[in-house]
This record gives C-alpha cells, sequence and structure tokens, in this order.
C-alpha cells in the first residue's frame, strides 16, 4: 500500500504535471471507485471545465483544488493498496485494470489504475467541508512533517496506551500517513522492539522515534518512494527506497549494523520486521 513518502511523490508529479489545465472530459470504467456522488452519471458532469489549482495531500489521501467556482470545489483519491495515478497521451494503450480517466488539453489525460479495486475517488462540491464527504479526513492526526508535531504531542499520543507500539504506529488517529514499511523503519533507526507497550516507553524513547519517523519519509521521498509490488510516479517510474530499507522485507537477511539476522513475526495481522539485537 502505498503510504506517506509514495502518496507525497505523486502529489509532487501531479503539481508538475497537471497544474491549470482544463479537464474536458473523461470516463469512468469501474463504477464502484467513485465514491461520491452516488450518481456516477454525475462525476464527469461536475468535473468537466474545471481545472486543477493545485493538490494537497493529507495522510494518504490527494487532494486537488479545482477552479473556476464561486468556491473552491475539491477531488479527492486514496490509492489505498494498489491505486495508481499515471499522467500519460490519450494514445497510450489501457492498462488492463484501468478505473478512471480524466482528460485534459492537449491529449493528455490521467488515468487510475487499480488491480485490487479497493482505491476511492471522490468529488466534493461547493460550498461543503472535504470532511463531510471523506470522512476519513476527520479522523486523521497530526502529519509528521507538522510543526505541530512534537515530543509532546507525540508522548500525548503513545503514553496513555498500552498498545504494543508497532500497532500503534498504524493507526492513523495517532500519525497520519504511517504504514508498515515506514513504522518497521522508524523503529529500528530509534531501537524500539515493535512489541513493546506504548505506555512503557520513556520520553527519550519517543524523541528519537519521532526524529527517526522523519527521517525515514524523508529518506524514501529523497529516493522516490518504495516500489515492492505496484508503486508508481505519474509518470510509471519505481521507487528505490525498497534497495535501502534498514529491516522491511528483509527477513533472514543480516542486520546492516550487527550482521544479526532481521526476524519477521506478526502482530495485529501485519509483518512486523525488526533487530532483536539492535532493538531493544
Amino acid at each position: 500500500m502505498p503510504e506517506l513518502p509514495e502518496v507525497e511523490i505523486v502529489r509532487r508529479g501531479l503539481n508538475q504535471f497537471t497544474l491549470h489545465q482544463e479537464i474536458t472530459g473523461g470516463d469512468v470504467l469501474l463504477n464502484r471507485t467513485i465514491a461520491h456522488p452516488i450518481s456516477v452519471d454525475q462525476f464527469i458532469p461536475h468535473l468537466t471545465g474545471s481545472a486543477i489549482a493545485t493538490w494537497h495531500r493529507r495522510g494518504k489521501y490527494l487532494l486537488a483544488e479545482l477552479t473556476p467556482s464561486p468556491q473552491t470545489h475539491w477531488l479527492g483519491v486514496h490509492l489505498r493498496m494498489t491505486g495508481q495515478l499515471l499522467w500519460l497521451h490519450q494514445d497510450q494503450p489501457l492498462q488492463k485494470h484501468t478505473r478512471l480517466r480524466l482528460y485534459f488539453q492537449h491529449q493528455q489525460e490521467l488515468r487510475f489504475v487499480d488491480q485490487r479495486t479497493f482505491g476511492k475517488i471522490w468529488y466534493v462540491p461547493p460550498h461543503l467541508p472535504v470532511e463531510t464527504i471523506i470522512t476519513g479526513l476527520a479522523k486523521l492526526a497530526l502529519d509528521p512533517f507538522s510543526p505541530l508535531f512534537t515530543l509532546e504531542y507525540l508522548a500525548h499520543q503513545l503514553q496513555k496506551s498500552r498498545r504494543l507500539i508497532k500497532t500503534a504506529l498504524l493507526d492513523q488517529s495517532i500519525v497520519a500517513g504511517l504504514g508498515n514499511i515506514y513504522a518497521d523503519e522508524a523503529l529500528f533507526k530509534s531501537r524500539i522492539l515493535p512489541t513493546t507497550p506504548c505506555a512503557d516507553l520513556q520520553s527519550q524513547q519517543i524523541e528519537s522515534l519521532r526524529t527517526a519517523i522523519i527521517e525515514v519519509l524523508s529518506a524514501s521521498i529523497a529516493a522516490g518512494g518504495t516500489t515492492f509490488s505496484n508503486f508508481l510516479n505519474v509518470t510509471g517510474i519505481n521507487g528505490n527506497y525498497g534497495n535501502d530499507a534498514w529491516v522491511y522485507n528483509r527477513a533472514s537477511q543480516p542486520c546492516r549494523v550487527c550482521g544479526n539476522l532481521i526476524e519477521r513475526i506478526k502482530l495485529a495481522g501485519r509483518s512486523s520486521h525488526f533487530c532483536s539485537h539492535c532493538q531493544k
């Protein structure tokens, strides 16, 4: 599943290629991809004639401000497990799992490809708060790159819980945008075992974890994100962070720091990778 770095990379690519170009039409190829409006027949007409002023990211959600309108209206996208947004010429052959096509000027299009079909797209009309339509936004915690993502904030989020730290980090109401890959990486860099109860963490450990979260997310963005299965940027290029991962997807391989073999366990149904020598 694309996590914060991958979604941020897609956002930057969309801002590079799609801004200020008029949406001239489109085609919905899988109706259940459209989460709002309920009538899919209304989706393309609402967008046609609009242009994208800018793309924002909130957690793992992408939000496009649409103009012109007396008030801003929005296009929202959640890639979920396998979603891809690709900027292509309309003449390029359709990928097998294409679910939506948005046509732009100069024969360009934004194509939503989603093998597992869990991805969702919303149109939010003017006069409505985005959170009333894309309800998941209201549950999001602070973004790790927010200046408000402080030691005090993270300590408050964690120290009241007896959940295991790895499970807590996957909760979007605690840290927005963090997922399985970068939770494992941040816990390794902060030398914390994924099975540590949140309430047992000391202030110094939480500060180390906060720093590690920001560092691993920044490193992945710089490397173009992680591609272990489906992630591509808007021009169809894989991410490279997977080659540099400390522990994620490296079970039974030597730790890059101590040489101990990386271990893999299941926590709350998700794989967790760690080094039992480096992490305590």
